[in-house]
């Protein structure tokens, strides 16, 4: 399987994004998206997927964090897709159950190209630290849609916001890394009766 890795910059009145990311890397991570709590959720993303991921984001905070993290969720799958290229050889399903504390979540993944979100997180309220709650979902949908990915994040127990969002992106990560691995028994082709993902 070849070096599975894409830079990417997307540049719009509200938000200058560039991102590197690297399927097959360590867990690294350099962010900066100016809102503390989402760096540490894109940083976690990285660590428990084993992606390297070096992201800067220049936005609109002065407005709210709407378009930083919304526009950040269109690159990351701009460039989760990028990198896969024609998907030859992955697993293309993943699946995990995270638990953190009281709160467990569960993520399932097929990178099948067909974009669909499904989302049951129950938050309760508005922010955590400078990161508007609401933002969780409308990351997932940028990425999801922007990476032509079925995802599926339910909420199975969990009380703390912080508890919640966090285990979603872990989740995601850890499910994310399991479709993007090589599967042994494939020889260079698609897992789909179709021929093409």
């Amino acid at each position: 399987m070849s070096d599975r890795k894409c830079e990417l910059t997307r540049k719009t009145s509200e938000t200058d994004i560039s991102i590197t990311l690297n399927l097959d890397g360590k867990g690294n991570a350099e962010v900066d998206t100016g809102i503390g709590f989402f760096d540490h959720m894109l940083k976690s993303f990285a660590k428990h997927g084993f992606f390297d991921l070096d992201l800067k984001c220049d936005g609109d905070l002065f407005v709210d964090s709407h378009h930083s993290i919304e526009d950040t969720g269109i690159v990351l799958g701009q460039a989760i897709a990028k990198a896969l290229g024609d998907k030859n050889g992955i697993k293309r399903f993943g699946s995990f159950l995270l638990p953190m504390d009281e709160t467990l979540v569960m993520c399932a993944i097929d990178l099948s190209g067909r974009p669909y979100l499904s989302y049951d997180l129950k938050l309760t309220t508005p922010q955590v630290g400078y990161f508007d709650t609401e933002m969780t979902k409308e990351f997932f949908y940028a990425v999801s849609y922007s990476a032509g990915m079925n995802l599926h994040l339910k909420q199975i127990s969990g009380e703390n916001n912080h508890h919640i969002i966090e285990a979603a992106f872990k989740a995601f990560a850890k499910a994310l890394d399991e479709a993007t691995s090589p599967e042994p028994r494939l020889s260079g082709e698609v897992l789909s009766t179709k021929g093409s993902l």
